[in-house]
């Protein structure tokens, strides 16, 4: 077997089992965020359970971090895959009583989250041990296509399925989907990466070290530091919007479950779109540039789903399409920026530091965006969402420093 057809199997063997887990974990989302709906209708509860769902992100990510750096990544995501599958399989059997409560959904949506603070950086470190460098941003722009075909599939399934297996059954498929992401991590090795360590981070460092290495890393190349900072704002804007869709869609334009599956349809083909044409085209040379083009069509798409007509359902599906096909513009050319510019020892660190500079942006923008959209209504929420995107692309595209953060390197590779 070439060594390019062995690293497709061993990758794509894992890929399609975490694929699988995914869609498990976006059923299990899209039938808690419809109960929580249906059982408050109120934008605040819907902020709330974004917000606790943040805290893991928040508080852990930079420790958990440096613990996937220092830990077998393969044996960090069959733990966390199977802490996941063990809280929701909890909550089913909550339902299953019939004694199910908010505060319930709650803890479950915190408690897999700090499963995904050790999963996801475990998973995106190691691709980058798995996939030549030249594939990297084909890869990224697979996984948004993924990303799109779940969100297709998902919430017209999980609707269907609350309706006919109930809330109990449908949380129960995600046990079986982690099942299938565990199988392929108990067989297939994945590499460790050798160690390089920067300033502070010598061999037999405390993991409070390897954080604070993680810290200077970042901290030390300013256009890596800056384009953390303009990320963090994005989720600002963002995560109010995102949390609010399901009241969009009741409150707005009057639908119930299945409208929503709907327009998270029309959600997912934009991914699919985005995904499979950063895929094909790779983006511009200066990923950096692909970025802002992103931003700027997220700003847009976003503004004009805000200003859509209560009657015009079908017209705020494809503004969302064309919103969510930004999306991987932006999400593909940072992932490939970071796996390929920063060395593979430290992308657990510094991938926790991305997702914290996002996470703690995104507790104002839920504690502005639930209140506001009680008082003014929903579509508020995300004309406001369209601006700041703009505003965000015009301050990336005028940072020297983001824009060219390519090319410098970090300070240490010009020593």
């Amino acid at each position: 077997m070439t060594k390019r057809r062995k690293w497709r199997v061993r990758f794509f063997t894992i890929w399609g089992g975490q694929a699988f887990s995914m869609v498990g974990s976006s059923l299990v989302r899209f039938a808690l965020v419809w109960w929580l709906t249906e059982e408050t209708g109120s934008a605040t509860v819907l902020t709330s359970a974004t917000l606790i769902s943040s805290l893991p992100m928040i508080g852990l990510a930079p420790f958990a971090g440096a613990l996937v750096d220092r830990w077998d990544r393969r044996w960090v995501m069959v733990i966390a895959d199977a802490m996941i599958a063990l809280f929701t399989g909890a909550l089913a059997y909550l339902f299953w009583l019939g004694i199910a409560e908010v505060w319930h959904v709650y803890v479950v949506l915190f408690l897999r989250a700090f499963g995904d603070v050790f999963q996801t950086p475990a998973m995106r470190a190691s691709t980058s041990l798995l996939v030549p460098k030249d594939q990297l941003a084909r890869v990224g722009g697979l996984n948004e296509t993924l990303l799109g075909v779940i969100n297709i599939v998902s919430p017209p399934l999980g609707a269907l399925l609350v309706e006919t297996i109930n809330m109990q059954g449908t949380l129960a498929i995600d046990l079986i989907t982690a099942m299938m992401a565990i199988g392929p991590l108990l067989f297939i090795r994945i590499p460790q990466p050798p160690i390089i360590r920067v300033e502070g981070g010598g061999a037999g460092s405390s993991v409070w070290q390897e954080m604070i290495t993680g810290f200077r890393f970042v901290w030390q190349w300013q256009g890596l530091f800056f384009m953390f900072m303009v990320l963090g704002g994005l989720r600002f804007f963002m995560a109010p919007a995102f949390s609010l869709l399901p009241l969009m869609v009741t409150d707005h334009f009057g639908g119930e479950a299945l409208e929503l599956g709907w327009i998270n349809s029309a959600h997912g083909l934009g991914f699919i779109a985005g995904g499979f044409l950063l895929s094909i085209w790779g983006g511009f040379k200066r990923r950096t540039a692909t970025a802002v083009l992103g931003l700027a069509g997220l700003g847009v798409g976003s503004l004009a789903f805000g200003l859509v007509p209560a009657d015009a359902f079908w017209l705020a599906m494809v503004a969302m399409f064309l919103r969510t096909m930004m999306l991987p513009m932006v999400r593909g050319s940072v992932m490939a920026i970071f796996q390929i510019h920063v060395p593979p020892d430290l992308q657990g660190r510094v991938f926790n530091l991305l997702l914290s500079s996002l996470s703690l942006m995104a507790p104002v923008g839920l504690a502005l965006g639930g209140p506001l959209a009680d008082a003014y209504g929903v579509p508020t929420i995300f004309v406001i969402t369209g601006i700041g995107c703009m505003g965000i692309a015009l301050i990336w595209l005028l940072n020297p420093r983001i824009m060219q953060l390519e090319s410098e390197g970090h300070p240490r590779a010009q020593a």
